[in-house]
């Protein structure tokens, strides 16, 4: 055969059957005596055959893909790192057992429904990712109706389907500590997008940590996890009556974007205030002051996710996964309190 590919042509060819027998044969599948069954593999060694990836998905109704449909806006999502990190993880895992990603990008929630059903309709994938989640996602309804092994990132407790998460309440309340320690008394949050768990999550985390701390939790602004929205809660908090002297912000874009915005207003971040984010995105080390904030692992989240769905996929049982929590990093974007009461 030379430099050839052997194909499943030849081993038929050599072995006298036709290629409908050889593929129930090393697939298998019934069809062939085991007589003849053990002389096709028998010969198929011989001659070196390797199925191929479509042959493999073909003969065992296996796609050989799993699929990401992000909900986001796509102006939105170029200026988010996370999903990067989270994406390059999901390939460290696939790539080596076989798979490939499909990614689709939608900001409209019955375009998101509607690209699930597709995708299991078409045996585009074998399985799916379901991030970004809401409160009552109605995704999760979908994926059990449709059969679709699924594998969630992040969600809260008592989940119906196999999760990874990383739990980011020791990270914000040591933000917290942090703050206090620094003088700190009235410390405003910038929240996420309303309807998504780990919003709420990290919001709530926030107001445990502040009332275990003994004190009570300073006003809380939307900042939609943008740059823009950040910029937005910092008008609102420095201009009111009583502007905290600190602001942890739900992720690092909108925290990035409440500094420019206070220094635009002739605050001086960290001398009058302090800001603190959270996902730990390399841009938060280049911008002036530096971002303290709360460490994350998107990377490690992909990483765990796509082993856990392959595993899903071809095992039809996974356990859950916790991956170590997020934790603090203390940069140059929080100080000394400007005052003590």
């Amino acid at each position: 055969m030379g430099d050839e590919r052997v194909t499943i042509v030849d081993v038929a060819n050599k072995a006298g059957v036709a290629i409908s027998s050889v593929s129930s044969a090393l697939n298998g599948r019934p069809g062939v005596s085991d007589v003849t069954r053990e002389r096709i593999i028998r010969i198929a060694a011989e001659l070196g055959f390797v199925p191929s990836l479509r042959g493999k998905s073909l003969s065992g109704r296996r796609a050989f893909t799993v699929g990401l449909v992000l909900h986001r806006d796509p102006d939105v999502l170029e200026l988010d790192p996370f999903f990067g990190g989270f994406i390059g993880g999901i390939e460290d895992a696939i790539d080596p057992r076989g798979y490939a990603l499909v990614l689709q990008i939608s900001a409209e929630s019955d375009k998101v429904l509607q690209r699930y059903e597709k995708l299991a309709a078409d045996r585009r994938v074998d399985g799916v990712f379901i991030n970004d989640l809401e409160v009552d996602d109605p995704r999760i309804a979908l994926v059990q109706r449709l059969g679709l092994p699924a594998v969630a990132i992040n969600p809260g407790a008592g989940f119906p389907i196999p999760a990874v998460r990383e739990d980011p309440d020791a990270g914000i309340r040591a933000t917290l500590r942090h703050l206090v320690d620094l003088g700190h008394r009235r410390i405003a949050y910038v929240s996420g997008r309303r309807n998504m768990t780990h919003s709420v999550e990290r919001e709530n985390s926030w107001r445990a940590g502040l009332q275990e701390l003994g004190l009570a939790p300073g006003p809380v602004v939307p900042g939609e996890f943008t740059y823009l929205g950040g910029a937005s809660a910092a008008s609102v908090l420095l201009e009111s009556a009583d502007p905290p002297t600190a602001v942890m912000c739900a992720n690092d874009l909108s925290a990035i974007g409440l500094i420019a915005q206070a220094q635009h207003l002739g605050f001086d971040v960290p001398g009058q205030l302090s800001v603190a984010g959270f996902d730990d995105i390399r841009l938060g080390t280049y911008v002036r002051p530096s971002l303290t904030t709360v460490h994350t692992s998107p990377r490690e989240l992909g990483r765990q996710s796509g082993r856990m769905l392959v595993d899903l996929i071809e095992e039809g049982a996974v356990d859950d996964v916790r991956i170590p929590d997020a934790e603090m990093i203390v940069r140059d974007s929080t100080g000394p309190a400007r005052d003590r009461r």
